[in-house]
């Protein structure tokens, strides 16, 4: 075993970290699916199957845990099985710790998988990732939805300032979709909604009708105020450019800009009207997130929408089923110049100790069986355009995943990429201010000079 190896299951075991069994499958009855059978493009597997691979070793390094880390082991099964190669994936939930000092000791992982491009790309500035050249950037803008908007998030400048591509985005979450009981919108007689002035409109003929169209909660302890944010930030992706999203979240474009004013206020319109949302500006402003949608399944309902991501569904009530009982839709684009954004958030799967094996099995991970073997099981998401959308393990994935593979463009969460003193700090405290009743130009004004502090 190798010294890289000893050192990162010794230290990970030290710090109580679930490591999966590290046995290679010797056959194939040790494979979560049969092989030439389901869903699966089978076919992706045969190159590997040519290779030998026998006794190297891989360590691939990622914040993936519990159910993640025996689906992401499944998957890895499959390429020690064609290949007789040894990858050991490894989940730490101080992943983020752990892989800055495992670079500056210089002992780094193969692969590393990183819930957040900026910390990548300060270790590409680092030089402790491999640039990954032209003909892997190919392959993403021709085999992803919103291909452009994955390169752009996994390119990052090398230690001598050139901009290089670094990383494929593997598993990823969504958030523009509105959750909604489908009874009560064919009780009432409501369609659903397919733009923002549609969107608008049916709000007001709820009302009209005597309901409330919105159930809000930007509670969230001491990180109160993200819902909020993820509200702007999907309105911005839906009302500016690609690339001016971009310049907002590293302050390029002031927290003062007019543009980002017209989304706070957007977001106004619906947050800050009593008539639209349950309990009110006040009552968005104090409801936790984890309780927000409750009112969607009370009877008569306290509300018919409620926008959050997808996996606000854990919080429903224990007797509500998804797809049944409840369901969601895109939240709808606002210019159509913008065409059909979707905003969430990814890991990007980056190469830190390169070898032979590494670089195949990070073309085993291009593949739409890759993807497939994990859409199959739970928790994944991918805009892999490749990948059989007959592979999701739910109607509900299989939804979520039409969005992605549909989108025009991608945004990552606009609050994780700004410095967490903005996007954890006073970007949530100016959105519940906002909230609370404070003018927009207040809010901008006041994000915009801690911007100023930190630069």
């Amino acid at each position: 075993m190798s010294k890289k190896l000893v050192t990162l299951l010794t230290l990970l075991l030290l710090i109580a970290v679930a490591v999966p069994n590290l046995a290679v499958a010797q056959d194939e009855e040790d494979l979560l699916f049969p092989i030439g059978e389901g869903p699966f493009t089978w076919s992706d597997l045969e190159p590997f199957q040519e290779m030998d691979l026998s006794g190297e070793e891989v360590v691939f390094f990622g914040p993936w845990q519990t159910d993640d880390l025996e689906s992401v082991t499944n998957v890895v099964e499959y390429f020690n099985f064609a290949t007789g190669a040894n990858v050991i994936y490894i989940g730490s939930d101080s992943f983020e710790q752990q892989i800055v000092i495992d670079c500056e000791s210089g002992d780094p992982p193969n692969l590393a998988a990183f819930p957040q491009p900026g910390l990548a790309a300060n270790l590409a500035a680092s030089g402790c990732l491999t640039p990954l050249g032209e003909e892997e950037r190919q392959f993403v803008l021709d085999n992803y939805a919103a291909g452009q908007s994955w390169v752009d998030l996994a390119t990052y400048a090398n230690p001598n300032g050139e901009e290089q591509f670094y990383g494929l985005f593997y598993n990823v979450n969504l958030k523009s979709i509105v959750w909604y009981v489908p009874d009560n919108f064919a009780d009432a007689g409501y369609e659903i909604p397919a733009t923002w002035d549609e969107l608008v409109a049916l709000s007001e003929q709820i009302v009209a009708d005597g309901g409330t169209p919105w159930c809000i909660g930007v509670g969230s302890g001491p990180a109160t105020g993200w819902p909020a944010t993820d509200w702007v930030e999907d309105i911005m992706l839906r009302t500016v450019e690609p690339e001016v999203y971009t310049q907002w979240t590293t302050n390029e474009l002031p927290f003062t800009d007019e543009r980002v004013q017209n989304a706070i206020e957007m977001f106004g319109m619906i947050a800050r009207n009593d008539d639209f949302v349950a309990g009110g500006a006040v009552g968005a402003q104090t409801t936790d997130f984890r309780d927000s949608p409750a009112g969607l399944f009370t009877l008569p309902p306290e509300c018919y929408m409620h926008r959050q991501a997808s996996f606000i569904a854990a919080f429903f009530p224990e007797d509500v089923e998804v797809g049944v009982d409840t369901d969601f839709f895109y939240f709808p684009p606002i210019d159509p110049m913008m065409g059909n954004p979707v905003l969430g958030g990814g890991t990007v799967v980056t190469i830190a100790e390169d070898s032979e094996a590494t670089r195949e099995f990070y073309r085993f991970l291009q593949t739409s069986l890759a993807h497939e073997l994990w859409m199959a099981q739970a928790g994944f998401l991918t805009p892999h355009t490749g990948a059989n959308l007959d592979a999701y393990s739910s109607d509900v994935l299989r939804g979520q995943g039409e969005i992605l593979v549909n989108a025009d463009t991608f945004g990552f969460d606009g609050s994780d990429l700004m410095p967490g003193a903005i996007g954890a700090g006073a970007f949530w405290t100016g959105m519940v201010d906002y909230l609370g009743g404070a003018s927009v130009e207040e809010v901008t004004e006041f994000v915009q000079s801690e911007w100023d502090a930190i630069k």
